[in-house]
């Protein structure tokens, strides 16, 4: 009997796919990659995402207990804070955080005034760590190559990716960032496709493709050896690492990437006032982050 269960909410704006995932018999629950809303024209947050899968949760009687950051993402903002604030549970990221932190500091005008050690998230996550779940056990793997900090959360025969992997017929996350190494992906990515063939693989957004017209989230090791196009059976790290490099160089900075960075490598938490007294990110009246 397969004691977990997998609800994925994708959120239209940014593409990502959340997850909350369940143990059956304890319903006890994670929430993977939440996302808060935000207006770029406005440069103002709204949680009617978030807010959706709230009421899944308290719809259906859920505690809980995890909100998991599979990296610091660049592409929507997280609601880990909101989320905790709303119905507790503690934030979770991979140990490497810190180095995440300490290369943007400088770009956000930090100054000291905000920690660069981790301290904003409640549990620094080390590589093989195990967490549990009501009665489940998850295994923490950490799988760098698109940012130093990316984990992967393997829960029974089901394992949460993040960027690192997306559907076959899209491929694999970009690695331009800063700190970012497609070498580094292509063995982060080989300790996922060791698992058994069976595994299934929930990506952590979906794009479609041209001969794709719908979204997906779930696939599997078997899946993405036998058809990834950037590192299915038989690609070389020498050709894994030219596909990256000749791909990257036609991507632009994703939409939300200085909002989001700002405040996903802080967990969540607001910037503080600039010296003239005003916080550069608007926020409603039912959105209270800090």
């Amino acid at each position: 009997m397969n004691r977990l269960s997998i609800q994925p909410f994708f959120d239209e704006s940014t593409n990502t796919v959340t997850y909350v995932v369940t143990d059956k018999a304890t319903w006890q629950t994670a929430v993977i990659d939440p996302v808060l809303d935000y207006d770029p024209n406005s440069g103002t947050l709204s949680s009617a995402s978030i807010d959706k899968i709230i009421g899944f949760m308290d719809e259906n009687n859920l505690t809980l207990e995890w909100i998991l950051e599979t990296h610091a993402h660049s592409d929507h903002i997280t609601a880990s804070k909101y989320l905790k604030e709303k119905r507790g549970g503690q934030i979770g990221i991979g140990e490497h955080i810190r180095k995440v932190q300490n290369t943007f500091k400088r770009m956000f005008n930090f100054n000291g005034e905000v920690p660069c050690d981790g301290s904003q998230f409640d549990m620094l996550f080390e590589d093989g760590e195990i967490i549990n779940l009501g009665h489940l056990e998850i295994e923490v793997i950490h799988t760098p190559g698109h940012t130093p900090a990316c984990v992967s959360y393997k829960i029974e025969d089901s394992i949460f990716v993040g960027d690192t992997l997306f559907m076959p017929d899209y491929g694999t996350a970009r690695t331009d960032f800063p700190n970012s190494s497609a070498k580094s992906l292509f063995y982060s990515i080989q300790k996922i496709l060791s698992l058994p063939d069976q595994t299934r693989i929930f990506v952590g957004h979906d794009f479609k493709t041209t001969n794709r017209d719908y979204h997906a989230c779930e696939t599997s090791v078997f899946h993405q050896k036998r058809s990834n196009i950037h590192i299915k059976r038989g690609i070389t790290e020498t050709e894994f690492i030219q596909i990256c490099k000749q791909r990257d160089a036609k991507l632009t900075a994703p939409r939300l990437l200085l909002p989001a960075m700002q405040l996903n490598i802080c967990g969540g938490e607001l910037p503080a006032e600039e010296s003239n007294g005003t916080r550069y990110l608007k926020l409603p009246l039912s959105v209270q982050l800090n």
